[in-house]
């Protein structure tokens, strides 16, 4: 399949303002100025994109579609765990329902990707899952099985164990108790490691929740913080700096009023939902201006829509209204492409137009984030689904 006269938007790199791009099946193999295309092999698919601007599918970094299931009732919401405060065994890839018609929306707002899993309930509840928005069996869309770890702070674990008079009914409880579960975790695993290398020596039982923090120990799975209010925040940095965690703030409300220390500590940011009201305590110092003052203040930063606070398809109006908000519109657009990605830790597929990608790409009548942009095509991995 090639796309040719395309005003490309590749996302590393400068923009293509007349170009081309050629996938081969499920991956992109080739892009570049018209004058510089290669011939076209008989047969071969052309579109023609008329002057259309070309970029990468969009990437929703945090969102709970497929587990909070639409129009379903308590039937289809597997979004959270609430026998106990803490369940990092919990994987998403067993609660995605991937025929709910919530995908069909996405992809055809051209949001391919999306990272989804258990909600905010439980101080850690468990792993999201990478995905595609197009299939019908979650292992073939899984772009990765495990993509990172769900921690929660602040108001939700209190209020959920609060009401049932248990712990945690405080943030230092919430705090608490993934100190002492990561601690544990660290115990297990050198349990395991002397086990190993004396030949004699029982290793523990096994332990699915210790098992499955073991990689957040090791930053091969990034611990994501869900924390909206600025001294939460500030927790999460304060635990991954105990544990070395390869750590994203989720959410980051009060973000923009600690953004000078969250760019000092180098810490990556996916803001969102943007669109919703201030419906509890600590969303209220919320503003639409976060995006834009996190990455001004040099903090690496993504927009999500938490689906369904609000719906999946709105992502790209997230990001047209945070430039409206003072966002540079660049960052904005790398804030649901490269920029999502690489923090959701997919960009080595997903999130730009190069070679060796996924074929995850979409044409638009005018600027990606205009309000009077309509989509004229969208592929997955290759193929027209719009």
């Amino acid at each position: 399949m090639r796309i040719v006269n395309a005003r490309l938007l590749p996302m590393e790199g400068a923009p293509i303002p007349c170009g081309y791009l050629i996938a081969e099946g499920a991956k992109i193999a080739a892009l570049g100025p018209m004058d510089a295309a290669p011939a076209a092999a008989p047969g071969e698919e052309i579109l023609d994109a008329e002057g259309a601007f070309v970029l990468p599918g969009f990437v929703d970094a945090h969102c709970h579609i497929g587990i909070c299931g639409d129009s379903t009732g308590v039937e289809g919401d597997d979004c959270n765990e609430m026998s106990e405060p803490v369940t990092p065994q919990l994987r998403a890839i067993d609660g995605v329902n991937p025929f709910d018609r919530c995908f069909a929306e996405a992809a055809a707002a051209g949001v391919t990707s999306v990272l989804t899993g258990p909600g905010s309930a439980n101080a850690i509840a468990g792993q999201f899952l990478a995905m595609k928005t197009v299939g019908r069996c979650v292992d073939d869309m899984a772009v990765k099985g495990a993509a990172c770890m769900k921690f929660a702070l602040g108001e939700n674990p209190k209020m959920t164990y609060g009401e049932k008079r248990e712990t945690p009914m405080t943030r230092m409880a919430t705090a608490a108790l993934i100190r002492e579960s990561l601690y544990k975790a660290r115990q297990y695993g050198e349990k395991l490691r002397r086990a190993a290398a004396d030949g004699e020596a029982d290793p523990p039982d096994y332990d699915a929740a210790l098992e499955a923090l073991l990689p957040v120990l090791e930053r091969k799975l990034p611990a994501h913080f869900h924390a909206h209010r600025a001294d939460d925040i500030l927790t999460a940095l304060r635990i991954a700096k105990e544990f070395d965690l390869d750590y994203v703030i989720v959410h980051g409300t009060d973000g923009h009023r600690i953004a000078d220390i969250l760019a000092g500590e180098h810490a990556r940011v996916i803001c969102g939902p943007l669109l919703t009201d201030r419906s509890k305590p600590e969303l209220s110092h919320q503003c639409i201006e976060n995006p834009a003052l996190l990455d001004r203040a040099g903090v690496e930063t993504a927009i999500c829509t938490d689906h369904p606070e609000l719906p999946v398809q709105y992502l790209p109006l997230s990001a047209a209204m945070a430039v409206r908000a003072g966002m540079d519109e660049d960052a904005a657009l790398r804030a649901i492409t490269i920029t999502a990605a690489r923090i959701a830790g997919i960009d080595s597929r997903v999130g730009s137009l190069k070679p060796g990608k996924d074929a995850d790409i979409l044409v638009c009548a005018a600027h990606p984030l205009s309000l009077d942009n309509r989509l004229r095509a969208v592929f997955v991995d290759g193929r027209r689904i719009r």
